[in-house]
C-alpha cells in the first residue's frame, strides 16, 4: 500500500485531488472510511494559521449513508476531540473503540450518536504535516471489521499520511504561485476593449489549465480613425512568462504610438527582446525569454486596406462576406529576439464585412495536433455560424477548444467596417499663403453640411496654423482631409520629413505659438510619417 501511495497520490499539482488520492487509496485497503479535512488556507494556497477553521476536503467510503461530515462542509473540532488532540500534539491518536471515549462524543452528541449506530467502531486520527507546517488531518475510520485499529496499524497510517503530505504541500506552493501569475496576468491584459469605428470586435481569453502562460492581445486606436490589433505569445508558463508578456505589450502600446509601419514596430520589439535577454544573463539569475511570438496588423477604414507583419507567429484568416476563408500569405518571420532578418509587411484590400480573425498557437496547436491539423479545423469551424464576430469566437471554441488545455488560447474576430465617402472631404493646397482662406470656407462648407456649425471656428483656426505651416515649413504637395468619424478629425499632409515642436514662446517672439493653440483646442493632435512625407492630424471630440 505504501508502494501504490508513492505512485498514485500526488499525480497533479492539485491540492483537492491529492487529498481525494490519499483518501481513495486507503479505502477499503486499509480503512472502511477515509476523510481529509485541510485548513482553508492550504486550499487557496497559503500558510496555515495555527488555529482555523478545516474543510472536508476529500472523503471515501465502503458504502453509502454514513452520517460523518460531508465534503466541502467546514468543521471546528472541539479540544477534546481526537482530531484536534492530533493537531496540538503533531502525533496521531487512535480511539479504539469510539463507543467509550466521550472527548470524541463531546464533538456533536447527536451525530456521533448516530456514527457508532451506523457501525462505526474505531478510529485512528493522523495530522498532515509538511516540515514545521500543519495543513490538516486526516481521519481513518473501521466499521466492517470486528477487531479495533491496534498501534501497527497507527505506524502504518502515520507513513501513509506522511508521503501524501508532501504532494500536498507541493500542489499548496503551486496553487500560491499560479495565483500570483493569475493575478499578475489579469492585471496585465485588457479588460475592456477601446472605443473606435473601424471594427466589431469580439474576443476570447482562455488561460492555460497547467498553468499561467504569456498569451496577450491588444486593440489600439491610431490616428486617422485607423485601429491596430495584435496578439502575441511568450513561450512557457509561470511568473517569468507573465511579466515578459507584460513588458512586451507594454512596448507595443509605446511603439504604437509612433504610428510605425507593421514591420518597423515587429524591429524595435525585437531588438527588446533582445536587450532583455542580455541583461538576464547578465543577472544570471533570470532565464532569458525562451521565444515570442506576435502579429502585428493596422487596418485603415478609408482605404479598406489592411496591413499585417508578424514574427514566427501563425498567420490570421481571412473571412469574407459570402463566407469564403483564407489564411493570409504573411511573410513569417522570425521570432522575436533572434535578429539578423528584417520583417515584410503583406498589404490586403478587405471588403466591408470581412471577418479578421487572429489568435495564438494555442488554440491550433497542441502534442496531439500539429499545425497543419489544427488550421484545416480553423477553416471549417469559420465557414459556420451566422458571421458576427461574438457568434464566431463561440463556434470556433467549441470547434478547437480540447478538455485541457496545455496552452493559453487568445483569440480576437475583427469584423471590418468602411468610412463611407460621404462622411471624408478632401482638399488639395496651392503652395501660397492666399490659398489657406479659400481652404477655411470650404472646410466651413462641409462642416454645415455635416450638422457640425459648432466646430467651424476651432476647425478653421487649426487648419490655418495647420496649412501655413506645411506651406512655409513642408513641400508640395500639400492635402487636407476631413474625417467624421466618432471624433472630427483633421489632416494636413506634405512630403516634408520635418516635423513640428510644441513649445513655449517668449512675449517677444513673432512666431511659436500655432502648434500651443492646436494642443489646447483638441482633444490629441500628433504626426504620422509616410513613405511619401507626413502628415500632422488633430482631433475633436463631437458635440
Amino acid at each position: 500500500m505504501l508502494y501504490a501511495a508513492g505512485v498514485g497520490i500526488g499525480t497533479s499539482l492539485d491540492v483537492t485531488r491529492t487529498a481525494e488520492e490519499l483518501a481513495e487509496l486507503a479505502v477499503p485497503r486499509f480503512a472502511d472510511f477515509a476523510c481529509v479535512d485541510l485548513f482553508d488556507a492550504v486550499l487557496a494556497g497559503e500558510e496555515p494559521e495555527a488555529r482555523g477553521a478545516l474543510r472536508r476536503t476529500a472523503m471515501s467510503a465502503i458504502r453509502k449513508g454514513a452520517p460523518l461530515y460531508a465534503v466541502g462542509e467546514q468543521i471546528r473540532f472541539v479540544e477534546s476531540s481526537p482530531q484536534s488532540r492530533s493537531l496540538a500534539r503533531g502525533r496521531p491518536v487512535l480511539e479504539a473503540r469510539l463507543a467509550e471515549s466521550p472527548g470524541w462524543r463531546a464533538q456533536d452528541l447527536e451525530r456521533t450518536e448516530q456514527v457508532v449506530g451506523f457501525g462505526i467502531h474505531s478510529l485512528i486520527t493522523v495530522p498532515v504535516r509538511a516540515g514545521a507546517l500543519v495543513l490538516g488531518v486526516v481521519s481513518f475510520w473501521r466499521s466492517e471489521r470486528p477487531q479495533p485499529f491496534d498501534p501497527e496499524e497507527v505506524a502504518l497510517a502515520e507513513e501513509l499520511v506522511a508521503r501524501a503530505a508532501v504532494s500536498i504541500d507541493n500542489a499548496r506552493r503551486f496553487t500560491r504561485e499560479h495565483g500570483m501569475a493569475v493575478t499578475l496576468q489579469r492585471s496585465l491584459l485588457p479588460r475592456t476593449l477601446p472605443e473606435q469605428g473601424a471594427l466589431d470586435i469580439a474576443y476570447r481569453y482562455l488561460p492555460a489549465q497547467a498553468g499561467v502562460g504569456g498569451d496577450w492581445f491588444d486593440v489600439l486606436p491610431l490616428s486617422g480613425a485607423r485601429v491596430a490589433l495584435v496578439v502575441g505569445d511568450v513561450v512557457g508558463h509561470g511568473l517569468h512568462a507573465a511579466a515578459t508578456m507584460g513588458r512586451l505589450r507594454t512596448a507595443v502600446h509605446n511603439f504604437s504610438a509612433l504610428d510605425l509601419a507593421p514591420e518597423e514596430l515587429l524591429v524595435l520589439l525585437d531588438e527588446m527582446v533582445s536587450r532583455i535577454d542580455q541583461d538576464e544573463a547578465a543577472d544570471g539569475n533570470s532565464a532569458p525569454v525562451a521565444g515570442a511570438t506576435c502579429l502585428y496588423a493596422i487596418y485603415d477604414p478609408v482605404s479598406r486596406r489592411c496591413a499585417v507583419a508578424r514574427a514566427g507567429h501563425p498567420p490570421p484568416a481571412l473571412v469574407h462576406p459570402d463566407g469564403r476563408v483564407e489564411f493570409l500569405e504573411v511573410p513569417a518571420g522570425l521570432p522575436l529576439g533572434l535578429g539578423g532578418l528584417p520583417f515584410e509587411t503583406a498589404e490586403v484590400e478587405l471588403a466591408e464585412g470581412s471577418r479578421l480573425v487572429l489568435y495564438t498557437d494555442g488554440l491550433v496547436e497542441d502534442r496531439k495536433q500539429d499545425i497543419d491539423t489544427g488550421l484545416e479545423r480553423l477553416r471549417l469551424a469559420l465557414g459556420r455560424g451566422d458571421g458576427s464576430p461574438e457568434e464566431t469566437c463561440r463556434v470556433v471554441l467549441e470547434s478547437l477548444l480540447p478538455a485541457r488545455p496545455n496552452d493559453d488560447i487568445a483569440l480576437i474576430v475583427a469584423r471590418t467596417r468602411a468610412l463611407g465617402a460621404d462622411r471624408v472631404a478632401e482638399w488639395e493646397v496651392p503652395v501660397d499663403p492666399a490659398a489657406v482662406g479659400e481652404v477655411r470656407a470650404a472646410v466651413a462648407r462641409r462642416l454645415a453640411l455635416w450638422d457640425l456649425e459648432d466646430l467651424s471656428f476651432t476647425t478653421e483656426l487649426i487648419l490655418s496654423e495647420l496649412v501655413t505651416n506645411a506651406i512655409r515649413y513642408g513641400s508640395a504637395p500639400v492635402r487636407v482631409r476631413l474625417l467624421r468619424d466618432r471624433t472630427l478629425i483633421c489632416e494636413v499632409s506634405d512630403s516634408s520629413n520635418t516635423s513640428p515642436h510644441l513649445r513655449y514662446a517668449a512675449m517677444t517672439d513673432e512666431g511659436g505659438r500655432g502648434l500651443f493653440l492646436v494642443a489646447q483646442l483638441t482633444d490629441r493632435w500628433g504626426t504620422r510619417y509616410t513613405p511619401t512625407g507626413k502628415v500632422i492630424w488633430a482631433e475633436q471630440s463631437l458635440p
